[in-house]
């Protein structure tokens, strides 16, 4: 299998929303994000995937030394031999990457956030990381670009932890901030047995203001003469956001269920940004 094959078939088998944006792309542009993103694929299955995590973090040791020797010209894993002929036409440094696996680890040793503040550095590196290097790809001409692109990257971030409120439970993991749950009087026990209570939607709902909030900040920071090169990452704004009005309106039942989207949803909700230029 050819490493264009391997992270093609590795992007399209994650089902992400991610996936749908990719399609509108130009040659070269999406031959880079897809094996970008699935090189982020790679790493964060290593921490969902591997329940020892010390072997879970041998692997992470590997892929950084793998991540250095790429940039020296070595690239030794199909993901990394697909996107290195890319990363000097975008202005992808390994320091982008690194810092993702970073991220990664953080979620081999921390399953408790005390404060948004404590979460920040963790968002920046698994989400605010990814939505810079996809900014570059998909073609940003102006510095605050990279605000706009880090902040929804935020967006998202928060928007998947909302998501996956009680598959994270069953890991043990908690993202949401513990001084959220306090203000709400939701208990830790309570995330990790997934008991629902009017509490505990008080908690989603504000959450998902935050989330709104995001968006709205990120959309604010685009600058108008990057917005057409950025079309892809506001269909997955669309997409990611219909998402979070979706668990909202269905009453936060994160806590036993997955709230998805259609593939033809997604599709369509991509297709929109691309036709008409709007969310």
């Amino acid at each position: 299998m050819s490493p264009q094959h391997y992270v093609q078939e590795k992007a399209a088998s994650s089902g992400s929303s991610f996936y749908y944006a990719f399609l509108f792309l130009s040659a070269p542009k999406r031959a880079t994000i897809t094996a970008f993103y699935a090189f982020c694929r790679e790493v964060d299955d290593v921490v969902d995937e591997v329940s020892d995590p010390s072997i879970a973090a041998s692997k992470l040791a590997w892929w950084r030394q793998a991540v250095l020797q790429a940039y020296q010209g070595q690239p030794d894993h199909p993901v990394l031999r697909a996107l290195m002929p890319w990363v000097e036409v975008f202005g992808i440094r390994a320091e982008h990457l690194l810092s993702i696996i970073e991220g990664c680890e953080m979620d081999l040793t921390q399953t408790r956030y005390l404060s948004r503040a404590d979460l920040t550095r963790y968002c920046h590196l698994v989400a605010g990381v990814v939505g810079e290097v996809s900014a570059l790809i998909f073609g940003q001409t102006l510095e605050q670009t990279t605000r706009y692109a880090h902040t929804l990257g935020q967006a998202f971030q928060l928007t998947n932890i909302i998501r996956d409120v009680g598959e994270d439970a069953m890991r043990g993991r908690i993202y949401l901030p513990l001084d959220a749950l306090q203000a709400h009087d939701v208990k830790v026990h309570e995330i990790l047995d997934r008991l629902d209570s009017p509490r505990f939607q008080a908690l989603m709902q504000q959450q998902a203001q935050q989330a709104h909030a995001l968006y709205e900040l990120a959309f604010s920071q685009l600058p108008d003469a990057d917005r057409r090169a950025q079309k892809p990452g506001l269909m997955m704004a669309s997409i990611y956001r219909t998402l979070l009005r979706e668990i909202e309106s269905s009453g936060f039942p994160v806590l036993h269920q997955r709230v998805s989207l259609t593939p033809l949803r997604k599709f369509w909700l991509a297709w929109r940004v691309q036709a008409l230029g709007w969310l």
